[in-house]
C-alpha cells in the first residue's frame, strides 16, 4: 500500500536512520528506532521491516568502513564466518516473507542470551587461555570453533528475519570464540551484520514490492550515523562498551517482550 509521506515524516525517518546507524556501529539494536519510525509514518509492519533492512545495509557498509583499521589481520576470520552469515540471512529473510510472525516469542530470549554471552566472555576467555597454557596447547588467533560458526549462522537467520539487537547476539558469540580486543570484535561484528543486511536485501529485491522511499530515507540517515558511531565507538573503554551492550540488550529484550 502506497504511503503518503509528508516532509516532517520524511525528516523523522531520516533522523531515526541517523540514530539507528550510530547505535548499530557501536552496539547493535538501532532497528528499534528506525522500525517504529517507519511504522509510525504509515508503513505496514512487513513493509517497514523490509524498508528498514534495506536501509540498514548502506549503514552497515558505512560502519565497516569506519572500523576498517580494526579489521586489519582479520581476513581469515571473515572468510570463515561470512558464509555462515550469508546462508543464515537468506533463510531468515525467506522466513520473514513466508511467516512474518513466527519468531515473535523467542526474540527477547535470544537477545538476553546475547547479553549473557557478552558479559561473561572475559571470564570464559581467561579460563580457556589458562587451561590451554597449562596443557601446552597453542591455538592460532584466527581459529574459529565450529560452534561459533553455528552461532553466527543462527544469528544470521535472526538478523535476516528482524535484526534488532543482532549486534548484541553477534558480539556475544564472537566474544566467546575469539580472544581479542572488544573493539576488534565489534569491527568483525559489523562485517557480519553488513553481510546479513545485504543478503536479506537481495532476497527482498528479488521477491519485489519494495518500499523504496522508506529504505532510501533510512539508508541516507544510517550512513551518516554509522560514521559518527564508528568514531566514538573506538574511543569507548572495553568495560564501558561491554556494559553499554549489556544495558542496551536488556532494554531491547524488555521492549520486545512487552510489545508482543
Amino acid at each position: 500500500m502506497p504511503v503518503d509521506l509528508t516532509l516532517v515524516k520524511g525528516a523523522v525517518i531520516v533522523g531515526a536512520g541517523v540514530a539507528s546507524g550510530f547505535i548499530n556501529a557501536i552496539v547493535g539494536s538501532g532497528s528499534l528506532i528506525s522500525f517504529p519510525a517507519l511504522v509510525g509514518s504509515g508503513f505496514e509492519r512487513l513493509a517497514a521491516n523490509i524498508a528498514n533492512n534495506l536501509g540498514q545495509f548502506p549503514g552497515s557498509m558505512s560502519a565497516v568502513y569506519g572500523y576498517r583499521r580494526e579489521l586489519t589481520g582479520q581476513a581469515v576470520r571473515i572468510r570463515k564466518l561470512v558464509p555462515a552469515s550469508l546462508v543464515g540471512s537468506a533463510i531468515g529473510a525467506l522466513l520473514l516473507l513466508s511467516y512474518p510472525g513466527s519468531f515473535k516469542d523467542v526474540v527477547p530470549i535470544l537477545v538476553l542470551v546475547g547479553v549473557v554471552l557478552v558479559l561473561s566472555a572475559p571470564l570464559v576467555q581467561a579460563r580457556v587461555k589458562a587451561r590451554r597454557a597449562a596443557a601446552g596447547n597453542v591455538v592460532a588467533d584466527d581459529h574459529i570453533h565450529p560452534l561459533a560458526i553455528a552461532g553466527v549462522f543462527l544469528a544470521g537467520i535472526y538478523g535476516g528475519y528482524f535484526g534488532a539487537a543482532q549486534g548484541v547476539i553477534l558480539v556475544g558469540v564472537l566474544g566467546m570464540a575469539i580472544s581479542d580486543e572488544l573493539v576488534r570484535i565489534n569491527a568483525l561484528k559489523n562485517v557480519l551484520a553488513m553481510t546479513v543486511n545485504g543478503i536479506a536485501a537481495v532476497v527482498f529485491v528479488i521477491r519485489g514490492d519494495i518500499p523504496w522511499l522508506g529504505a532510501f530515507l533510512v539508508g541516507i540517515g544510517a550512513i551518516a550515523g554509522a560514521q559518527i558511531g564508528s568514531r566514538i565507538g573506538r574511543k569507548i573503554p572495553p568495560n564501558v562498551l561491554r556494559g553499554t551492550i549489556g544495558v542496551v540488550g536488556v532494554i531491547v529484550a524488555v521492549k520486545l517482550w512487552t510489545s508482543k
